[in-house]
């Protein structure tokens, strides 16, 4: 299934294209045919390695919701990240949460666009792909990126998130 250009995207990707375009990024979002709210959908349907997808994933740390950029290929140890990142404990955020901090639901979540910049790390394995897939806000948007963009729109650290 290859992505198809879309001519009209959903509200919260044109917000999340707007700012791609503000920031020199020249990846554009893509609506694919299918949702995809895993990293192995997205890869297959991208026609890339997993590792190569760019999760977002919204945690809540002392008292406040951060975000991880992970890549697809693995999870994120929680204890370790905080202790590098030298925040306090980790947890998964609840669907609710995520919307609130991100205004985007679970499966779509964005690098960016969200109603305020969130605390972000970008997971040093993402540095290993010339070409990363994340998502544009529904979980049916994408848009082409590299490490060094991403680090560069969130203000983020680059860290790894594995043990």
């Amino acid at each position: 299934m290859a992505p198809q250009e879309g001519t009209s995207l959903p509200a919260r990707s044109m917000q999340v294209a707007r700012i791609l375009a503000e920031a020199g990024i020249g990846g554009q979002v893509r609506e694919l045919a299918e949702s995809m709210r895993t990293a192995a959908e997205a890869a297959d349907a991208l026609g890339c390695d997993v590792g190569a997808i760019a999760n977002s994933l919204v945690f809540i740390s002392d008292d406040e919701p951060v975000l991880v950029l992970t890549s697809g290929r693995h999870k994120v140890d929680t204890t370790a990240l905080a202790a590098r990142w030298g925040r306090g404990k980790l947890r998964r955020a609840a669907p609710e949460q995520v919307r609130q901090a991100t205004g985007q639901a679970i499966g779509g979540v964005a690098p960016v666009g969200h109603p305020q910049a969130l605390p972000t790390v970008v997971d040093t394995a993402l540095s290993d792909y010339p070409q990363l897939w994340a998502a544009a806000g529904t979980p049916r948007t994408v848009f082409p990126t590299t490490a060094s963009e991403l680090l560069r729109l969130t203000g983020g650290v680059l860290l790894p998130v594995g043990p």
